[in-house]
């Protein structure tokens, strides 16, 4: 089902969010939404998976979930991802995205 925020998977706290990143800002942080995306700062460059492992961190930490629980769907080489959140329900999603 597809609701206000993402994809919701039936029957599980999880959900599959488009995610906007923008590597080598000045600090990291979720910004809210662009669009349909959440947009989240990362300060490192995206060479060697650096941005990548940096966004898991801060996804995990804003939504109190393990970074196990972040697992990339699509776009790990583009600025545009989706990522499954394990253990977030929209509720949850929109109050720290905003």
């Amino acid at each position: 089902m597809v609701g206000q925020f993402g994809t919701v998977v039936e029957g599980d706290s999880r959900l599959i969010v488009n995610v906007k990143a923008v590597p080598r800002s000045s600090m990291s942080g979720i910004d809210g939404w662009l669009g349909d995306a959440l947009k989240v700062r990362i300060k490192c460059a995206p060479v060697d998976g650096k941005a990548n492992k940096e966004l898991v961190e801060v996804l995990a930490d804003a939504f109190g979930i393990a970074k196990s629980a972040v697992r990339f769907v699509s776009g790990e080489t583009s600025k545009t991802k989706r990522l499954e959140l394990v253990g977030v329900d929209e509720s949850r999603l929109s109050e720290v995205a905003g």
